[in-house]
């Protein structure tokens, strides 16, 4: 071990003997304390594949947790939903969705006890399911890059993520709701209809992470918002002096880069009781993960053997649930005895062409 690599080890241990004796003379609150560990870039360091879930004859293409964090729901190309006991690998539900296609995105609704669920799927469906009864929306087909962000109100299409304010929306339908409050999108990509959201979350401090296609991850804060009027938006960016702005900059979002999205839809998310990480699968088949204060890209995981689209923080403990091509669900714990290091040749390996490429092309959404 070179010295410089003990230095570190030795002042993350005397970090944590610290916070350990501040704790038991209550100088430190409990839900200090498990922040302060949860978000220790220690544990990110030592995440290993702890357990696979194996039962979809698809690719999974959506994986998220219960409030609670105990149970996992996964939704796949064979249109079934499954609800894991993922600590112990069990099927704790397994229904077909009644989708007449891929389902995109699955969600366990709060407040109801774990027993109503929503979907979307390539079908242009939006389902709730509640007591094995399924109620059918359809959505309209020219919006099939808002799968993604549907649940949360953020629907995507273009350069510009969409902003519409739920408050708006009357069962009468008389509501301006139909009309976005507000877009982000980075100064200098405003006019590329060529690109297209994939992902989006929010964190807890009302940021927005937006992952483009064929580009990069942005993440904006709430006061980064363009304006409601899309038109006034690019109208103004023809003929603004600042065409040349910084996307890292104080006035633009801060990017995120050096993981690969161009062939499938990508999810990204935030991770850490109180988002210090940004994670994002990638075509190489690994897992990325930044820092969010500076964007440093502090580690890679090999994830797929194709393409990695989802990756899901756990809601209580430092743990992440990843899927894509391959069939099965991952677990990845901070059960490693070491510390991982990132590859020295990440750039290349990156560049290197998806397995099975062919049948990507399905997926790709451009």
């Amino acid at each position: 071990m070179t010295s410089s690599k003990k230095r570190e080890r030795d002042a993350s241990i005397d970090t944590a003997v610290i916070d350990i004796s501040r704790r038991e003379v209550g100088r430190l609150s409990t839900r200090k304390f498990f922040n302060r560990i949860a978000a220790s870039e220690d544990l990110v360091l030592r995440l290993h594949l702890s357990r696979k879930l194996e039962k979809h004859r698809g690719c999974v293409n959506t994986v998220s947790f219960n409030g609670d964090g105990d149970v996992l729901v996964s939704g796949s190309d064979d249109r079934k939903v499954i609800f894991w006991d993922w600590e112990h690998g069990n099927v704790k539900l397994s229904f077909y969705s009644g989708h007449d296609d891929n389902i995109f995105q699955a969600k366990i609704m709060p407040g109801t006890d774990d027993r109503s669920i929503v979907t979307c799927a390539a079908d242009g469906q939006l389902m709730q399911g509640y007591s094995k009864l399924l109620l059918r929306i359809s959505i309209p087909l020219d919006h099939e890059v808002a799968y993604l962000g549907v649940l949360v109100m953020f629907f995507v299409q273009y350069e510009y993520a969409r902003l519409y304010d739920i408050r708006h929306y009357k069962w009468d339908s008389s509501t301006d709701f139909g009309k976005p409050s507000d877009h982000f999108c980075p100064r200098n990509l405003i006019g590329d209809e060529n690109l297209g959201i994939t992902g989006l979350a929010f964190s807890d401090q009302s940021e927005l992470l937006a992952s483009y296609l064929n580009d990069s991850i942005y993440l904006f804060s709430k006061d980064m918002g363009l304006g409601s009027d899309v038109k006034a938006i690019s109208d103004n960016s023809l003929v603004s002096s600042d065409s040349e702005m910084e996307t890292d900059g104080k006035d633009g979002p801060q990017a995120y880069k050096g993981h690969r999205n161009c062939e499938t839809v990508k999810g990204v998310n935030f991770f850490g009781p109180k988002c210090e990480y940004v994670v994002s699968g990638s075509d190489c088949g690994r897992m990325f993960i930044w820092r969010k204060s500076d964007s440093e890209l502090i580690r890679v995981m090999e994830a797929d053997k194709q393409v990695v689209n989802c990756i899901e923080a756990h809601p209580r403990t430092t743990m992440l649930a990843s899927s894509g091509l391959e069939r099965d669900i991952k677990i990845w714990t901070p059960s490693a005895v070491d510390k991982a290091t990132l590859p020295t040749n990440i750039d290349e390996e990156i560049q290197k062409p998806v397995e099975n490429i062919h049948e990507l092309k399905a997926y790709n959404i451009a």
